[in-house]
């Protein structure tokens, strides 16, 4: 365009001087000059106006007038020849005369939400000797990194890859010097930690005086794991705090990120699993957000699959066994450290070695039948030292579990020997169970019959009783009525002799008889009167002489002389 507008201000120019030629005037022609000069300079001036939109940026190479860079200088800072450090914002500028300056401009450098942005720069001070990335910028003077000239002047930035990374927006960058690749944030799904090793950075310092303390969880490693070296910031090395789930603006290519499960894992040593760690993480969602991480199932560690192990009594046998573990997320830098990915083949050689190694240990000390026996002590036993063992590398095992013990072909006949002898074990002791179940029946019917006969001979005791004192009350009750019909008749025979005593005696029995005949309802007649020559007739009267008799003796021992 600032040629175009160059070449139309020359046109314009001859043609007024071409016209100028037509007239006598010299006036005209004088007036023709000065516009024909005029048309140049507007047109050597339109030329060398540049326009930046909005969206864009503008790069400006310098061509002529001025001096070379010096030594291994790409980007110009103080009018030198080549690509000019300052960057042209969203307008017109004028000035920029072609030939002299060419002005290219670019988009804005926009990065995602979900994305970070990693630079790398062309020019700035050369890094020092082993040096891979540059230090880091810090919050506050990062927007000075982005401005080309300060990076390359009083910022002395370094050249090459940068540790500092760009966050989602757009940015006004001079892409002559600052180079950018896009690439997405890290993200720490949940239930895992990531674990960073910084590849840039000093020589750590940390000798075995100022070994830094990291924190412990309780019971997740022996004491003398309590300290460990890890790089500071700044030094090249594993990192001691993890990043916790969520979303970082990371640098991936100036720290290596590694992903440790923090989910309780199971480890089987059973036929056609050789040791291969499974996760409990739950929800199909879960796995699913877990990106490419792989969740159930590993690669198989070796061609042994169960666990086979050999008593002092030389029975050698496979044994099932499950082990449970997770790894603490203040312990997962240990794990890296050590072990490297909890899922690569450092980590299961050592879980699987310490396993297998404890097992055969322990089995080495007690009878094959004990070891079938005594499972639940086998599983203590190696918990505690499969806890100790693994708890160096930052691993806390939580259980062990035994399966299946021996098979048929390891331990069937030590089996069936031991079955027939715990059923010979059991018939003794059903036999023992059945006399002491006669015996107890046999003392039961003794005790039933004595039982019987103790209550007959209560019974009896208590019938005697009863009759004694039945006897005594029958005795009690006749001496009280004789007495009462002593006391009674001694008040008759009192009430008669004072009646007697009034009345006289005959008058007196007269009465007593009358009482008789009235309560026993007796007829009489006259006594002298014997009708019907009837028996009882006859005996009346007899009866009645006699009595008068009788009284009258009575009646003469009465007024007797005393």
């Amino acid at each position: 365009m600032a040629v175009v507008s160059l070449l139309l201000g020359v046109l314009v120019a001859v043609l007024i001087v071409a016209a100028s030629f037509k007239t006598e005037s010299p006036t005209i022609r004088k007036v023709a000059g000065v516009l024909a000069l005029l048309a140049i300079s507007v047109g050597f001036m339109m030329g060398s106006v540049v326009y930046v939109g909005a969206d864009q940026v503008g790069i400006v190479s310098k061509n002529a007038l001025g001096r070379r860079l010096a030594g291994n200088q790409i980007i110009a800072t103080a009018g030198e020849m080549g690509v000019q450090a300052e960057v042209l914002s969203p307008g017109w500028h004028l000035g920029y005369w072609p030939v002299i300056f060419v002005v290219k401009t670019s988009p804005l450098t926009e990065i995602k939400s979900d994305e970070v942005g990693i630079i790398e720069t062309t020019d700035g001070v050369a890094m020092g000797p082993g040096q891979l990335f540059a230090p880091e910028w810090n919050e506050a003077e990062s927007k000075g990194m982005l401005d080309a000239k300060l990076f390359l002047t009083t910022g002395k930035g370094f050249k090459g890859k940068q540790t500092t990374v760009l966050t989602p927006g757009k940015y006004r960058l001079n892409t002559e010097l600052y180079r950018v690749k896009m690439v997405k944030q890290t993200e720490v799904k949940p239930g895992e930690v990531a674990v960073l090793t910084a590849n840039f950075g000093t020589t750590p310092t940390v000798d075995a005086r100022t070994l830094e303390t990291v924190p412990v969880a309780e019971g997740s490693r022996s004491p003398d794991e309590r300290v460990l070296k890890f790089a500071k910031e700044g030094e090249i090395g594993i990192r001691a705090k993890p990043l916790t789930p969520g979303k970082y603006p990371l640098n991936t290519d100036a720290f290596s990120v590694t992903e440790i499960w923090t989910t309780q894992m199971i480890a089987h040593y059973t036929a056609g699993n050789a040791g291969n760690p499974v996760s409990t993480y739950p929800s199909e969602a879960s796995k699913k957000a877990s990106g490419d991480r792989t969740q159930v199932g590993h690669a198989p560690q070796s061609d042994e699959q169960e666990i086979k192990v050999t008593t002092n009594d030389a029975f050698q046998f496979p044994v099932d066994v499950r082990v449970e573990y997770h790894i603490v997320s203040d312990d997962a830098p240990m794990v890296v450290a050590k072990l490297g990915d909890d899922e690569g083949d450092r980590f299961r050689n050592a879980l699987n070695s310490a396993v297998r190694a404890i097992f055969r240990n322990n089995a080495e000390k007690v009878k094959a039948l004990d070891y079938v026996n005594e499972r639940s002590k086998q599983e203590e036993q190696s918990l505690q030292m499969l806890k100790q063992q693994m708890a160096r590398s930052g691993v806390s095992v939580t259980a062990v579990r035994i399966g299946n013990v021996g098979d048929k072909e390891s331990l069937g006949k030590l089996l069936d020997t031991q079955t027939q002898r715990e059923i010979a074990k059991q018939e003794l002791l059903t036999t023992i169970e059945q006399q002491k179940a006669a015996v107890q029946k046999k003392e039961l019917s003794r005790s039933t019959q004595e039982s019987e006969e103790e209550k007959k001979l209560a019974t009896a005791t208590y019938a005697v009783m009863i009759a004694e004192e039945t006897q005594k009350q029958k005795v009690t009750e006749a001496e009280g009525e004789a007495q009462a019909i002593q006391i009674k008749a001694k008040a008759q025979a009192e009430a008669y002799k004072q009646i007697a005593e009034q009345i006289g005696k005959s008058n007196a029995a007269l009465i007593e008889l009358l009482k008789i005949i009235g309560e026993r309802n007796i007829q009489i007649t006259p006594r002298v009167l014997i009708t019907g020559g009837t028996k009882d007739g006859g005996t009346t009267a007899l009866v009645g002489t006699m009595l008068d008799q009788m009284m009258s003796k009575e009646d003469e021992k009465a007024v007797a002389p005393k």
